[in-house]
């Protein structure tokens, strides 16, 4: 799978309280979620993110509370992959578990800057600045996680496991 999109850049520990604050924590819908996402850091933020956009982040992007609410806000506005140098544990095992892309390259997040233009490859890893002619190597994902994001979601990819 590919994806391509614009960059929205954010710095180093992002919390899931940046992410969605915690006064939408009662709302279910993802729509919903994603009207409020990066809203007390980044006000245009949900204005002008595209289907297919792409978040970049520095270091413990998703640190903070396990909520789940913070990656399914995230997809929800559209943000195809999350690219980072490092995650919180519990973000990361939450974004795989909702179906959201997240990539650890510490090369990418340093020299991605907001607005470029990237494309990412998800079978080999490779992100590609469009916009600076550099390209990135991050680890692909295992084949679990891939079918899994493929899916939309491990619920997902275990009722076709028990369908099957």
């Amino acid at each position: 799978m590919i994806v391509q999109g614009k960059v929205f850049k954010y710095g180093n520990d992002i919390d899931t309280d940046v992410i969605i604050p915690a006064r939408y924590l009662n709302v279910t819908d993802p729509k919903d979620l994603a009207s409020h996402c990066m809203e007390d850091i980044d006000k245009n933020f949900i204005n002008e993110v595209k289907d297919g956009d792409i978040m970049v982040a520095l270091k413990n992007f998703g640190c903070g509370s396990s909520r789940e609410h913070a990656p399914i806000a995230i997809k929800a506005a559209g943000i195809s992959c999350v690219i980072a140098k490092s995650y919180a544990r519990i973000f990361y095992r939450n974004a795989f578990n909702i179906g959201l892309p997240i990539l650890e390259c510490e090369e990418a997040a340093d020299k991605i800057q907001a607005g470029d233009e990237v494309n990412v490859d998800f079978k080999n890893g490779t992100i590609k600045n469009i916009t600076k002619n550099e390209t990135y190597q991050a680890e692909p994902f295992p084949e679990f996680i891939e079918q899994i994001i493929n899916a939309d979601g491990l619920v997902n990819y275990v009722k076709n496991k028990i369908q099957k």
